[in-house]
């Protein structure tokens, strides 16, 4: 199969699984240092599960984000709420137009490289929280990269309307190794086991029926 596409690769399960499933697609991953708790841990997650499979891995500095943007995500692992996903604190931690900005900057890395297609791991149970998750933003941005590029990238987001536990499920039929996989947002060596990322993680190991070989806290 032609390598034609770029994915955007943080580092966590969902685009984890997303580049073993398309592994054989994919040219290059692409990880964002933005300055966020835990991308640190992320991107070396990323490094080695690219290293696995064999593919080009870079990483693009956003120090910007860090700097100017407000998030709980970027200011402290003290800062980030626990609890679920559905409860109103949880919207701290939203990045103001995280994907949108990555997905740019990918659609740039992968027109300059000739390639048609950004890859990203959005999921059904990231959009009460993250408008840049939802279907409707993946869409107009789709377009408006088919728009902005002379050979028209578009993106593929398969996983737009799955849960975090089916994305578990194909990847414990994938066999990807989720010990190289860093969720929480509070960035420490181990999971905290509490915040809404680590919540998520637990529950969806859990109902894809795996063992989860992540250390927690709590």
């Amino acid at each position: 199969m032609k390598k034609d596409s770029v994915i955007v690769l943080s580092g966590g399960m969902d685009s984890v699984t997303l580049l073993h499933q398309e592994k054989e697609r994919i040219a290059v991953a692409v990880s964002f240092d933005y300055g966020s708790n835990h991308n640190a841990r992320e991107i070396e997650c990323a490094r080695k599960q690219c290293e696995i499979l064999g593919i080009d891995h870079i990483v693009i500095p956003l120090e910007f984000m860090g700097r100017y943007f407000r998030s709980s995500l970027l200011s402290g692992a003290d800062d980030i709420p626990e609890g679920n996903y559905a409860d109103e604190n949880m919207k701290s931690t939203v990045v103001p137009f995280r994907n949108g900005i990555m997905l740019s900057v990918a659609c740039g890395l992968a027109e300059s490289r000739d390639l048609q297609h950004v890859m990203i791991a959005n999921h059904g149970g990231d959009h009460a929280i993250y408008p840049d998750c939802r279907s409707g933003f993946i869409d107009a941005m789709s377009l408006a990269m088919r728009e902005g590029t002379y050979i028209g990238v578009d993106i593929i987001a398969p996983f737009t309307h799955i849960t975090k536990g089916e994305i578990a499920r194909i990847g414990k039929e994938l066999g990807v190794d989720y010990s190289i996989t860093y969720s929480c947002y509070k960035g420490g060596e181990h999971h905290c086991g509490v915040c809404g990322t680590c919540v998520e993680r637990k529950e969806a190991m859990t109902e894809a029926g795996i063992e989860d070989p992540t250390i927690y806290e709590k």
